[in-house]
This record gives C-alpha cells, structure tokens and sequence, in this order.
C-alpha cells in the first residue's frame, strides 16, 4: 500500500521517533508499505516521519528497486563512526523540488535492526553515506533545511510559502 508523504512544516517531521520494541508481522508490512511509497515517489531513501509515524524506521534502496540485494531498512539505528566530509546536493521526499549542498560525512558505519529485530553494522561510503545521514537525521526530528546556513534556510522557506500560497505545496 502507498503511504502519503507528509510535507514540511507538518508536526511529525520535527518529531524524534520512538524506539522500535516489537517486530512482528505488523512492522513487517510497514516496511513493505514504506518500500512500496519510496519506490512510488522516486526516492532512494523514507523515514517513518515522512508517512506520518515517529518511529525509528527507515528504508534505503539507491538502486530505484533494480537490484534487490541493494534495499535495506535501519530500524533503532545509530551512527558509531565517521569520518571526512562531503558536499553534495540533496533533496527530500517532504520538501518537493527543493535541493540544497549539505555538509556530511563522507563515510559512515551505522549499528541498526532489521525487521527480524536482528543487529548488525552498515557501511556507507558518499551517496550511501549520505543517504543514511539524511534518514537518520529524520528520525532525530532534523529536516536537511536545518543543515544549511540560516539565508539558505530562509530562501527556502520563502520559497515554500510561494508555494503553499499558489496551492501546489
């Protein structure tokens, strides 16, 4: 099932997402239904916060569905280690045609469950690296826009209000 994805400045995006505790078949066609929406919306990478749920879940997959050994999901993840820096543009599902050059750490490892409740350890190096920054920043309640400097930030926000205002946010 395709979820809807919330836009900013909705609540639940600034919301930490609570711990996940129970791994039953519930959660399991939650993240099939995250999947399918990511797929949906030509993302790589949906946060729980983006369909409305603050929970720390999130699904990543930078093969567009293509190669099914490349999809995975990061239930209760942290980020243990990291190191250099990258600069690259991102977007996001819940700020439609909005991208901006973030700061991140150009690799990373990341300590986290899969829907079996099983944990293990994620390396990411660049867009991978990124990807999991930006998920994980959602589940901490962080939007991208906060990563950028305050003109940049309110440039974008002036520019949400445009749209907001013509009806098409």
């Amino acid at each position: 099932m395709i979820l809807k994805i919330v836009k900013y400045p909705d609540p639940v995006l600034a919301q930490r997402g609570a711990e996940v505790t129970e791994f039953n078949a519930e959660l399991r066609q939650f993240v099939a239904d995250m999947f399918e929406t990511m797929y949906a919306e030509q993302g790589v990478g949906l946060a729980a916060q983006q369909v409305g749920v603050a929970k720390r879940i999130c699904v990543i997959d930078l093969s567009f569905g293509k190669k099914p050994e490349d999809k995975f999901v990061l239930i209760n993840p942290e980020i243990i280690e990291s190191e250099g820096r990258i600069y690259e543009e991102e977007g996001c599902l819940s700020f439609p045609e909005i991208r901006e050059r973030i700061v991140r750490a150009a690799r990373v490892r990341v300590r986290a469950q899969n829907e079996k409740g099983e944990w293990r350890e994620i390396d990411g190096e660049e867009l991978l690296s990124r990807c999991m920054q930006h998920e994980i920043d959602h589940l901490d309640g962080i939007q991208f826009i906060f990563r950028v400097s305050a003109l940049k930030r309110s440039l974008m926000l002036r520019r949400i209000r445009k749209l907001q205002a013509e009806g098409e946010w």
